[in-house]
């Protein structure tokens, strides 16, 4: 002990004597620290600063080990400085102990000026684990010191070192997410950085600082970490030289790869789990949504029914900040980016309230490719594409629908937000039911059961609904619908029905359902459901029954691009897979094979087609009264059925509701703020509003006028990110594309 302490305060006294070792511990990381800070704008806070702080202390660790300790224990050992030790009864470890302490005394202090520098002058928050923070990246000098120290000791001479140090270090700085987010690379590149420790000690560090996770969360990281330390000093004691003319065999240096042997074992792990992958992807999505911008001398649709008729925004943090209306702010004295916005209208990200993600809209040759996860993700990603950042799905496999929406929370993948109401709440025979009639045994009843629930009681729905909402679901979806001629379904018995209802209200669900007449309408009200989908396609809806909605605040989704897509397919015309936003956004191999199979007219039938054009515009004419009484009025597209595509389709939507007569103002607030309430997250989305998430959509234009406005899309922003629309299709990962 006496001995390595007394090497320890040498090799400390020797250090602060030798300007270049300060130089490299203290001045040369800040040079990285503020050029970083230029390229990333940190001036502009948030996480931008944490990833400068964090790269910037990352390269300081490799400096430390692999030039701080692998080529100057070559020097000591060329100058004869060990040579003097051998006489002396020590053994290696000490020499080695007192470098790997040298080397982490010297690091502390960088870390403190590292952070005080970037709270002062670029507003850091001060961490809220800096015990963590401190622990762990001294873990990681300590094991880079060990690493350093076994290339010195196979190394020959400083110049064979620096050539092994340089194989090293560049790798583990532009792999391992040191330089830039490793997560910009592509995905083999991604996989091969999995390999190197540098990796794990950048993203343990984000995890620690952006999540405040603890070390037990990184435990993987903190084990391979300290697995190489004691392997780099025992395999550096083993091959210790004390003079330069001791020589090593050349197969000596496969013990460099021996010492990495921890993260090779990681990096197998993570090409099966993915794991750091995903890690890699979130943090920089956090990133990503973590920016500060202002959207300048723009026109505002609020959503709530106000116009701010020239205005401006800033985003910062994810978050609308600040709302400017009138003359535009200088963005520099903000610290924030600038959009100019003139001739533009800024809306709040729409929101689509009925889709069937899982169901294709389309024909396909190959069935197969629709129930991929793929597909699921490239449907949300569709959405987000056309300026849509909030869907709901009313009848999708459970199980997958939680996976996925995970997903999208934790920033794994790009779409947009993805809100779970279902299974649908149905009876044996009735609507739902007969979309898993061509299967038999277990296949079949796992489908149902991630599908549907028919209760037999009233007990029996309360319970199903308490375990949905113990599942997580958002809302509960029933049915209400006998069918027409031709295909007719059980209807559900109004007593279950009404425990479905009282239930999901007692449950704080939003409990929506689908309807096919004014009956079925007049029953959702008596039960006091939350909405009405669909409404009525064969009979008006009475003038007390929508009174009684405008009274209590029941949404209304009248879904007329379904009744337009039936009609279409029953006439085989073309015209919705010609629409130019549909081509941008839907996989052209489904619009290939949706065409041709309209074109077979297998499915024409002109006498159908007359009959769904009579229930189109009896839908439209409900939709226009249920306006005129006040119903608050909500955006679905029913998107999943033939020809009602995944993206575009609510915009198609809100065209129909103008053509039919209603305000484009009112068809606007019904896909956003109205939309919103009815999903109960209205004090979070469906408003251009200090404090709400910065779901927005740009447009070129005023569709406050010209409806159509909508699909002229110049930007969309999910919870502050600017979406790169163009990189939301990854070909790689859809067999559509």
């Amino acid at each position: 002990m006496n001995a390595y302490l007394a090497l320890t305060k040498n090799e400390l006294r020797l250090a602060f004597r030798d300007k270049q070792v300060l130089f490299f511990n203290y001045l040369f990381p800040l040079i990285f620290f503020f050029l970083f800070a230029t390229l990333m704008h940190a001036e502009r806070g948030g996480a931008a600063i944490t990833v400068v702080v964090t790269n910037v202390l990352v390269i300081a660790v490799l400096g430390n080990g692999f030039f701080g300790a692998a080529i100057r224990a070559v020097q000591e050992r060329e100058q004869n400085i060990l040579r003097r030790f051998k006489v002396a009864p020590i053994t290696p470890v000490p020499i080695l102990a007192a470098s790997i302490t040298t080397g982490l005394l010297l690091f502390l202090p960088t870390i403190a000026i590292v952070y005080v520098i970037a709270h002062q002058f670029y507003g850091l928050p001060m961490p809220a684990r800096p015990l963590s923070i401190v622990t762990f990246f001294a873990i990681g000098a300590v094991a880079f010191r060990a690493i350093g120290l076994i290339i010195a000791a196979v190394a020959n001479t400083t110049a064979e070192s620096n050539l092994l140090v340089q194989i090293l270090y560049m790798p583990m700085m532009f792999l391992g997410g040191a330089t830039f987010p490793i997560s910009a690379l592509p995905r083999w590149l991604q996989t091969a950085g999995t390999f190197f420790p540098s990796t794990y000690l950048v993203s343990g560090v984000q995890s620690i600082v952006t999540e405040q996770q603890s070390l037990v969360t990184v435990w993987k990281a903190v084990a391979a970490l300290l697995l190489t330390l004691v392997i780099g000093v025992f395999v550096a004691s083993r091959l210790f030289r004390w003079e330069k003319d001791e020589k090593l065999k050349p197969a000596a240096k496969l013990w460099v790869a021996g010492v990495l042997a921890p993260f090779i074992a990681l990096g197998v792990y993570q090409v099966q789990s993915n794991e750091q992958v995903v890690r890699n992807r979130v943090q920089w999505r956090q990133l990503q949504r973590d920016d500060s911008f202002l959207i300048r001398n723009a026109k505002i649709f609020v959503g709530d029914g106000r116009i701010i008729e020239s205005g401006s925004l800033l985003v910062r943090h994810g978050k609308i900040e600040k709302i400017f209306d009138g003359p535009a702010p200088d963005g520099a004295a903000l610290k924030a980016d600038v959009i100019e916005a003139s001739g533009k209208t800024v809306l709040p990200g729409l929101i689509d309230v009925h889709v069937h993600l899982g169901a294709p809209a389309g024909v396909l040759s190959d069935f197969t490719i629709s129930m991929t996860d793929h597909y699921l993700e490239r449907a949300l990603a569709q959405y987000l594409y056309s300026g849509v950042t909030t869907v709901k799905s009313v009848g999708d496999q459970l199980g997958t629908s939680l996976t996925l929406r995970t997903r999208i929370r934790n920033g794994e993948f790009l779409g947009s937000e993805f809100v779970i109401c279902g299974p649908l709440f149905t009876t044996e025979g009735g609507h739902g039911t007969e979309y898993f009639t061509w299967l038999d045994g277990p296949a079949k009843a796992q489908a149902v059961a991630e599908f549907v629930r028919a209760p037999k009681s009233p007990d029996e729905a309360r319970q199903q609904v308490r375990d949905l909402k113990r599942a997580g679901v958002d809302g509960i979806k029933a049915v209400l619908e006998s069918g027409r001629t031709g295909m007719l379904f059980e209807r559900m018995d109004t007593a279950i029905f009404r425990a479905v209802i009282d239930e999901a209200n007692q449950q704080r669900l939003p409990a929506v359902v689908h309807t096919g007449s004014a009956r079925d309408v007049a029953d959702v009200v008596a039960a006091h459901g939350s909405g009405v989908e669909h409404g009525s396609f064969s009979d008006q809806i009475p003038d007390a029954v929508l009174a009684q909605m405008a009274k209590d605040g029941v949404a209304y989704d009248p879904t007329l691009t379904v009744l337009e897509a039936q009609r279409d397919v029953a006439a085989g015309r073309q015209d919705l897979l010609r629409r130019s936003l549909v081509q941008q956004a839907v996989p052209q191999k489904l619009l290939s094979d949706t065409a041709a199979f309209l074109k077979e007219g297998k499915a024409t039938n002109d006498a159908r087609a007359a009959a769904i054009e009579g229930a189109r515009k009896l839908a439209a004419e409900n939709l226009v009264r249920a306006w005129r009484a006040g119903v608050p009025l909500v955006t679905g597209s029913d998107a999943g059925n033939l020809l009602v595509f995944h993206g575009p389709t609510v915009h198609r939507e809100m065209q129909l509701w103008v053509e039919a007569g209603v305000p484009p103002s009112v068809a606007l607030q019904a896909a956003t703020y109205n939309a919103a309430r009815l999903l109960r997250q209205e004090t979070r989305i469906g408003r251009v509003a200090e404090g709400y998430d910065a779901n927005l959509l740009v447009v070129d234009g005023d569709p406050t006028r010209d409806i159509a406005a909508t699909e002229r899309v110049s930007l969309v922003i999910l919870k502050g990110e600017r979406v790169r629309r163009s990189d939301l299709f990854d070909p790689n990962r859809n067999p559509l594309q």
